[in-house]
């Protein structure tokens, strides 16, 4: 036994403990020891263990996301500032600017792989696990068991087979058809999981002011290259690994769904969709969409402060560019349409306050009329 497994062993234990249990368990409720589909399942409930004493990370690593994505700006002006600066003063104030930046947000750049990097012992303990059964199986391996399990269980998952596969059998090794096709299936669905995994958490749940920056076209190369890098390294890996890897993905892939969907990023896709649903609810409720509701509430607070006699008086035209430089003018949003000014009557009579509150009234009495409809099609249910 080299020096690796001799390190990895304590987490090979932990692996080999964990699988040998929820084996004991299937043969409990009635499976059979021998069926491979027992074995299966194990690495099944492996994986899923695994990713449950993960889920605080996950929801870090969400959080750790989200933080990159909203310093992306800051961070871009904090480069542009220090372009083209090499003397050690300024390489120093930069990276304070930086991690001052990344504890003002919360965040760092390794949040985001820290459920992968812990995996990683994991995922090549299983690794050596599988590939040690044949070894344990026939009484040659360097120990007698590796925990829990024993040569008579190591006999029993090494006989043990997926569609004629064995759990312990790899692409380059074996010299069956059946293996070799059950692998390259694993193989397709690991890398097929692993990119829809990848486009969910970085396309679907991005800004677009978050995606137009080198981190995320990076991260976006790294979503193709990913699912190559996985296809040609699966050709190594036993059908057990491959089993876990895939799980794993399709774990990620609906824990990314429900997070996603309840709590998106803001600006991104993912939350204008949410919105559109929150609205569709509250139609056909009769209550206000998320935007009138906004709307209602900026009237409100302006009716309120004008109330109060503390409106603003509308300043001159003319008046208006004093104090700014000709630069400052050429620049200024002056070319966009002029707004309203509060309590200025317009053609129809009414100040915009007073247009704002007609408009809500309609509205108003719009849902209340929805709201009575459906108490009738209740009704009549």
């Amino acid at each position: 036994m080299g020096w690796f497994d001799s390190f990895l062993y304590p987490i090979k234990v932990a692996v080999a403990w964990i699988m040998v249990m929820i084996h004991n368990g299937l043969v409990a409720i009635g499976v059979d020891s021998e069926n491979g589909l027992a074995w299966v399942l194990s690495i099944v409930g492996l994986t899923i263990v695994i990713r449950i004493i993960l889920i605080p990370l996950f929801f870090k690593q969400i959080k750790a996301s989200r933080g990159m994505q909203i310093m992306q700006p800051e961070l871009q002006a904090l480069q542009k500032k220090y372009k083209g600066k090499t003397d050690p003063a300024s390489r120093q104030a930069q990276q304070q600017e930086m991690m001052a930046l990344y504890k003002k947000h919360g965040t760092n750049p390794f949040s985001s792989c820290m459920p992968i990097l812990l995996q990683m012992p994991i995922f090549f303990a299983l690794f050596r696990v599988l590939a040690s059964l044949p070894e344990l199986a026939r009484g040659t391996y360097p120990r007698a068991s590796i925990g829990p399990l024993t040569q008579e269980l190591a006999q029993q998952a090494e006989a043990s087979t997926l569609f004629g596969a064995r759990l312990s059998d790899t692409f380059m090794q074996t010299t069956e058809l059946t293996p070799k096709i059950v692998t390259l299936i694993l193989i397709a669905l690991m890398s097929i999981t692993t990119f829809i995994t990848t486009r969910q958490l970085t396309m679907k749940n991005m800004s677009a002011a978050a995606l137009d920056n080198p981190m995320a076209r990076q991260q976006k190369m790294m979503m193709y290259l990913f699912p190559v890098i996985f296809a040609v390294t699966g050709v190594n890996f036993p059908i057990g690994v491959l089993i876990y890897w895939t799980t794993t993905n399709l774990w990620s892939m609906g824990q990314q769904f429900y997070t996603i969907h309840k709590h998106p990023a803001p600006g991104s896709e993912a939350e204008r969709k949410k919105i559109e649903r929150e609205n569709q609810k509250r139609v056909a409720k009769g209550l206000p969409t998320i935007e009138e509701e906004e709307r209602q509430k900026r009237l409100e607070a302006a009716l309120e402060e004008e109330s109060k006699g503390q409106r603003q008086q509308p300043v001159r035209k003319d008046r208006a560019g004093r104090g700014k430089t000709s630069r400052d003018i050429l620049h200024s949003d002056e070319t966009q349409p002029e707004e309203e000014e509060p309590g200025v009557i317009g053609a129809d009579g009414l100040t915009p306050e007073q247009r704002a509150q007609q408009e809500y009234e309609r509205r108003r009495q719009q849902r209340a009329k929805a709201r009575r409809q459906q108490k009738k099609r209740k009704k009549r249910r």
